[in-house]
């Protein structure tokens, strides 16, 4: 067989899931994440992904545009200044307490190498984003998932247990719940780790913990443009929190890649940050859109979670789960569905998409549980 055609077949094996003999033991291991399907046919309509409906602010593309310029040449500004002024002027906050990077995933990726150690388990809920059983994985680092209460809400007292640092989203996803910047300030004041609050959606309803920042060094946010700000094809993150935290994660970032936002990165997520009133308006209608959403499905049958962020968490009446994402995804509409834990096996998270198309999702939601 001939070289070429050998790393052919070794790349073929790979996308079939084959395990490589060429890989170390951790990559071995692992199990992924796998990401929301997007699908090149857009006949349908996509609320599995929790993207936003709208789009993003007319000064971010017009920055972005005006960024693809000759300077492209150039390397981007390493440090992200001018969009972690943006932030900190938005947020209230020091420049030095921001840090930017490749969406929030990165930032979080990151934080995971910096703040978190071998020696205690990391902390986050049995039912969260599956990114942190992954990122533990990858940086070897021993987690215990804490339950969720039967209704899916967070007690951050359960937390009370020794550890090398907390981490959970707020609101949580798949479930939509939030926990009060009350009890978070609480969780910081007991907490003698790093506390990690994951606002990927905040900007729907519920409450932000940066105020906390000053009076709590070891608490640290994470920010993403990716849903409230309609940006998740920029792919731009950021994190506050105090000098101490910002300075460890750029050690980590300068030891895997200093250059991690370009220059169209920065230039349209400091626009769109600073372009407040444009997104408030449209977080406003996306959560009325949801409110609503969710009262059709209760009229329906349907158990609904109450949530704060831009989808709903839901379960149909005496149907399994995947049967009616399957029937939905026939009708043309797609929405996320988790099989595990077990307990969640029979729930689908619903992207809140506008008007118009929840219309079409609430229309087939009634005539499938009528079948």
């Amino acid at each position: 067989m001939s070289t070429q055609k050998g790393l052919q077949e070794a790349g073929r094996l790979v996308c079939l899931g084959v395990m490589s003999s060429y890989w170390n033991d951790r990559i071995k291991a692992l199990s992924p994440y796998v990401p929301g399907e997007q699908p090149r046919n857009q006949k349908y309509i996509k609320l599995n992904t929790n993207e936003n409906p709208y789009p993003p602010s007319p000064l971010a593309i017009e920055a972005i545009t005006r960024a693809a310029c000759a300077d492209l040449r150039r390397y981007p500004d390493p440090s992200c200044r001018e969009l972690r002024e943006a932030v900190a002027r938005t947020y209230r906050v020091r420049p030095e307490q921001v840090f930017a990077g490749n969406g929030s995933d990165e930032v979080l990726a990151f934080i995971f190498a910096a703040f978190f150690d071998r020696a205690r388990p990391l902390l986050f809920p049995d039912i969260t984003y599956s990114f942190y059983p992954v990122y533990a994985g990858l940086w070897d680092i021993p987690f215990q998932t804490v339950p969720l209460a039967a209704d899916f809400t967070l007690d951050l007292a359960d937390y009370r247990r020794e550890n090398s640092g907390i981490i959970f989203p707020n609101p949580n996803a798949p479930t939509g719940r939030a926990v009060s910047r009350a009890a978070i300030a609480r969780a910081a004041s007991e907490q003698d780790r790093v506390l990690v609050v994951d606002e990927a959606y905040h900007g729907f309803g519920s409450q932000s913990a940066v105020p906390l920042i000053e009076a709590a060094p070891n608490l640290i946010t994470v920010h993403t443009l990716s849903k409230s700000a309609s940006l998740a094809g920029l792919r731009t993150g950021f994190a506050i929190g105090n000098e101490d935290l910002i300075e460890g994660l750029c050690r980590v970032r300068d030891s895997f890649n200093s250059y991690t936002l370009d220059r169209l990165a920065q230039a349209g997520a400091t626009a769109a940050v600073l372009d407040t009133g444009y997104y408030e308006n449209i977080n406003r209608i996306v959560a009325a859109t949801r409110d609503n959403a969710a009262t059709e499905l209760t009229g329906l049958g349907f158990e609904v979670i109450p949530s704060q962020a831009n989808f709903l968490f839901i379960r149909a009446p005496n149907q399994q789960g995947s049967g009616v994402a399957a029937a939905l995804r026939e009708r043309g509409v797609l929405v996320r569905h988790f099989n595990k834990p077990a307990r969640i096996a029979d729930f689908l998270r619903v992207s809140v998409g506008t008007d118009t198309e929840m219309a079409v999702f609430l229309e087939h939601c009634a005539a499938i549980i009528r079948l």
